[in-house]
C-alpha cells in the first residue's frame, strides 16, 4: 500500500520541551513511521523556551479568527532534533513567549484554551499554505482538541481540509480542557456546538469532548486503558460520551525509544552493560548511592521517578513506609509536583536520613542513572493510560512493582507460580489502592531479592521484552487508514 502522508499536532516534543510521557511519544512514533516509509511532519507551538537553534526559518503568517478577535502569528519551518522529519513551530508572542508550556507551579494560565485554539487553527492555517496535503491529521491531547471539530465544521468546505481524516489520541482523560462557558466565545468554534452532544460539558465548556465527538478515530495508549475509560471508575464523567464512540474507540500501547533508554548504550551512567554481562548494573548502583550520599550496601534499592500527584499513588507511598522503613533497604525519589505531596517526602526523607532521598527536580540524567542503578522501580498509580518508566525498567534489569491498571497491566506481567515456571513474570503486580498493598509488594520485594536465582529470573525476563515502536507504529498506520475509510 502507498505511503501515508501524515500530519502529527502536539503541545509537546521531545527533548524541546517535555513536561510528561507525551514529548517522548511525539518525539519517537514519528521517528518509527518515517522508518517505514510513511511522510510524517510535526507540528508544535513556537514557546519561547525552544533553543534558536532548533527554530528554523519564518515560513509563513498565520491568522486565526477567535470569535471577534483576530490574532496573528507565524509558522516556522525546522526539523525535529536529529532527525530529517519537518517540524513546524506555530509563533505567536503573547501567548506562547512564557517560561513554561501550561502554567506556573500548580496553575495553568487563564487564557490556556485561548492559546491552544489559535494554535490549533494556526495550524491548518498555516500548513494549508505548504503545498502538502496530508492523508490523515493526528492529534494528541486537549491542546489539540479542537482541530477535528474545525476540520468537520468551519473548514469543511476548504479545499485543503474538506473530508479530511482525523485520529485523536487521549494520552490521560483526567486533563481534558474543561473550562467555564465564557471561554467558548474564545475558541472560534459557533455557539451551536455548545450543546451535550459536542462541547458543552455540565454547563461548562470541554476541548476534550469535542475532539471524541469529531474525531473521525479515537485512541489511547494502552488497550486496557481503552476499556477502563469507558466505566465510571476511570472515565472522569466521560464514560458514557465515549461509550457512544466505542465502535471508534481503541487502544495501542506506547513504545519505548531504545536509541534513547537503553543500558548497552546509555551516555548518562557510568558503566553500560546487557542482558548476558549485569556487572556494570551493580557499578551503577553503587555510582547512584555515591552521588545522594546513601551508605554503598548491598541491600534492595528501590528508585521513583514520577510527577509528584495524587494520581501517581504518591501518598500510597508515604503511607506505607513507616511499615518498612524498619527492613534493609534504600528508596529514592525524583521528580516535582504538587507542593503539598513534597513537603510530605522532604519530611519522610528527613525522618530516614540513612535510607531515603527526595529530589524535587527535574533531571534527565540522573533519571537514567536511577534507572539503571535501582533494584525495584516503584510505579503504584491510582490510574495509568500507559505509562513508560516500567518499559524502561524492564529494559535495565530494574523489577517494576506497579498497580493492575491501564498500561503497567499490559506491560507487566506478575510474579505468579505459573508465570515462574515459564519464565514470563516480569515484575511485582498489585490492585488494591491502599498503602497496605504498596507496603506489602516492597516487602515481597525484599523477599525476592533475598533470592539471587528467583530475583535473576524475573529479571532476565524483564530484558527480553520487546517494546519498540515498530510495533506499535505498525498499529497506528493501520488506525490511520481505518480513519481515511471513513473520515
Amino acid at each position: 500500500m502507498k505511503p501515508l502522508k501524515i500530519l502529527f499536532v502536539s503541545s509537546e516534543l521531545a527533548p524541546l520541551v517535555v513536561t510528561g510521557g507525551l514529548a517522548d511519544v511525539a518525539a519517537a512514533l514519528p521517528r518509527a513511521l518515517t522508518a517505514l516509509g510513511h511522510d510524517v511532519r510535526i507540528a508544535l507551538p513556537g514557546y519561547d523556551l525552544i533553543p534558536p537553534e532548533h527554530r528554523g526559518e519564518q515560513f509563513c503568517m498565520c491568522v486565526a479568527d477567535l470569535g471577534g478577535k483576530t490574532a496573528h502569528g507565524a509558522m516556522r519551518a525546522s526539523v525535529a532534533p536529529g532527525t530529517d522529519i519537518p517540524l513546524y513551530l506555530i509563533e505567536h508572542e503573547e501567548y506562547f513567549g512564557r517560561k513554561s508550556p501550561y502554567g506556573v507551579g500548580a496553575y495553568e494560565y487563564e487564557d490556556n484554551a485561548e492559546r491552544f485554539c489559535f494554535f490549533s487553527l494556526a495550524v491548518l492555517h498555516g500548513v494549508a499554505q505548504l503545498g502538502w496535503r496530508p492523508d490523515v491529521v493526528h492529534c494528541h491531547d486537549w491542546h489539540t482538541a479542537t482541530i477535528p471539530a474545525f476540520i468537520k465544521t468551519r473548514l469543511a468546505h476548504t479545499a485543503a481540509w474538506r473530508h479530511m481524516p482525523t485520529l485523536f489520541t487521549i494520552h490521560n482523560l483526567a486533563y481534558q480542557g474543561r473550562y467555564k462557558a465564557r471561554f467558548m466565545a474564545q475558541t472560534g468554534l459557533s455557539w451551536d456546538l455548545f450543546n451535550p452532544q459536542c462541547l458543552e460539558f455540565h454547563g461548562d465548556l470541554n476541548l476534550m469532548k469535542g475532539a471524541i465527538a469529531f474525531s473521525s478515530k479515537i485512541n489511547t495508549v494502552s488497550p486496557r486503558y481503552a476499556r477502563e475509560i469507558q466505566t465510571p471508575e476511570y472515565g472522569e464523567g466521560l464514560d458514557g460520551f465515549l461509550r457512544t464512540r466505542r465502535t471508534s474507540l481503541s487502544g495501542i500501547l506506547n513504545g519505548v525509544d531504545y536509541t534513547v533508554w537503553s543500558p548497552e548504550k546509555d551516555p548518562h551512567i557510568p558503566v553500560c552493560y546487557s542482558r548476558d554481562d549485569l556487572k556494570g548494573k551493580q557499578v551503577c548502583k553503587r555510582a547512584l548511592q555515591e552521588r545522594l550520599g546513601l551508605p554503598q550496601l548491598d541491600v534492595p534499592l528501590f528508585g521513583m521517578v514520577s510527577r509528584i500527584r495524587w494520581q501517581k499513588g504518591i501518598d500510597l507511598v508515604a503511607d506505607a513506609l513507616d511499615a518498612v522503613m524498619h527492613q534493609d533497604l534504600q528508596l529514592v525519589v525524583l521528580g516535582t509536583g504538587d507542593p503539598y505531596l513534597e513537603n510530605i517526602l522532604w519530611q519522610l526523607a528527613g525522618r530516614y536520613p540513612g535510607k531515603m532521598r527526595v529530589l524535587l527536580q527535574f533531571d534527565v540524567g540522573l533519571s537514567h542513572l536511577i534507572e539503571a542503578g535501582s533494584d525495584f522501580f516503584l510505579m503504584p498509580s491510582r490510574f495509568e493510560p500507559c505509562g513508560l518508566s516500567q518499559m524502561y525498567s524492564l529494559a535495565y534489569g530494574t523489577i517494576p512493582i506497579v498497580r493492575k491498571t491501564g498500561g503497567l497491566a499490559d506491560s507487566v506481567r506478575p510474579i505468579t507460580n505459573g508465570n515462574l515456571s515459564k519464565g514470563r513474570a516480569t515484575g511485582i503486580v498489585f490492585e488494591p489502592i491502599e498503602a497496605q498493598a504498596v507496603a506489602q509488594s516492597m516487602l515481597d520485594a525484599i523477599d525476592l531479592y533475598a533470592n539471587p536465582d528467583a530475583y535473576g529470573g524475573v529479571q532476565a525476563a524483564g530484558m527480553r521484552e520487546d517494546f519498540s515502536w515498530e510495533r506499535s507504529s505498525k498499529a497506528y498506520v493501520r488506525l490511520y487508514r481505518q480513519a481515511m475509510r471513513k473520515p
